[in-house]
C-alpha cells in the first residue's frame, strides 16, 4: 500500500470520523462495557480493557466518558449482553473484507451484513476464508506533514519504546509493534511527545488487492461505508490498496 494512498485514506477516515464523534464514542465503549463484563474494569489486571482505553484516548474519547462506561459496566446499569462476531468475505474483484462485530441480535446482524454484501458486488463467506492473509499489529499512524520528524530520532525513539518497525512515506510516520506490547509502546510514545492520528491493534493484510475500473472501486467504497455505518459492526479490515484514489 503506497504512503500516499494510505495517508489520504486515513485523513479521510478522520474527517468522516470527525462529523461522527457520538457514533465513533459510543461503537468504542460498547467494546470497553464488553471488555469490562468480561475481565473487571481495573486496567493493570484486565489487558484487553487497558488497550481499548488507549484506543478511546487515541480517538479523543474524554477521559470522563470512559470513566462513566467503566462504571456503568461494573454495575447493573447496561443490561445487554453483546457477543463478539467475525464475518469474513469478499468485495468486487477479491478484495478481502474482515467485519468484527458486537451485538445483541446475531440473525439481524447475519442480515443485516450479509445484505450489504449482496448489494455491493461482493459475497460473504465462511470463517476462515480470508483472515489467514492478515496479521494482527498494533499500528500507530504519526501525522508528519510539517517534517518536524527526523528519521534518526523517529528510530531512536520507537526502537527505545519496544516497536517493532516504522515507515516514513511521504507526510505520515507508521509505527507497528506486537498486540501485546501496544498499550506499552503507546505509553512510551506519549511519554516522547507524540501525538498520533490513529493508535490501535489492527487486522493488517500481508498482501493488497488493487481496483482499477470506477464501477468496482464505487462497490467497494460503498460496501465499506454502509458496514462501517452499522451499529453492531466495530472494525472493518480489508486489503484494498488504492482506496485513498478513489474520489468517489
Amino acid at each position: 500500500m503506497s504512503g500516499h494512498s494510505k495517508w489520504n485514506n486515513i485523513k479521510r477516515k478522520k474527517e468522516k470520523t470527525d462529523g461522527a464523534k457520538a457514533k465513533i464514542f459510543t461503537k468504542i465503549g460498547r467494546e470497553i462495557a464488553v471488555a469490562v463484563k468480561s475481565g473487571g474494569g481495573d486496567p493493570n489486571v484486565n489487558g484487553k480493557l487497558r488497550d481499548l482505553i488507549a484506543k478511546a484516548k487515541a480517538n479523543n474519547v474524554p477521559n470522563d466518558n470512559i470513566d462513566r462506561i467503566i462504571k456503568k459496566a461494573m454495575g447493573d446499569g447496561d443490561k445487554n449482553n453483546y457477543e463478539n462476531i467475525v464475518y469474513e468475505g469478499y468485495g468486487p474483484n477479491g478484495v478481502a473484507v474482515i467485519v468484527e462485530c458486537l451485538t445483541d441480535n446475531r440473525n439481524r446482524t447475519a442480515g443485516d451484513v450479509r445484505h450489504v454484501f449482496d448489494k455491493f458486488g461482493g459475497n460473504l463467506g465462511t470463517t476462515g476464508c480470508v483472515s489467514f492473509g492478515f496479521q494482527e499489529k498494533g499500528v500507530f499512524v504519526i501525522n508528519n506533514e510539517d517534517g518536524e520528524y527526523d528519521e534518526d530520532k523517529i528510530m531512536e525513539d520507537v526502537m527505545d519504546a519496544g516497536a517493532e518497525d516504522f515507515s516514513m512515506e511521504e507526510d505520515m510516520v507508521e509505527i507497528t509493534c506486537a498486540p501485546s506490547d501496544f498499550s506499552n509502546v503507546l505509553s512510551a510514545l506519549e511519554g516522547k511527545g507524540y501525538t498520533f492520528e490513529t493508535a490501535e491493534v489492527q487486522q493488517v493484510p500481508n498482501t493488497y488487492v488493487s481496483l482499477t475500473d470506477e464501477d468496482s472501486m464505487k462497490k467497494m467504497s460503498l460496501l465499506l461505508e454502509k458496514l462501517e455505518d452499522n451499529d453492531d459492526v466495530q472494525n472493518v479490515w480489508h486489503n484494498w490498496e488504492n482506496e485513498g484514489d478513489y474520489e468517489g
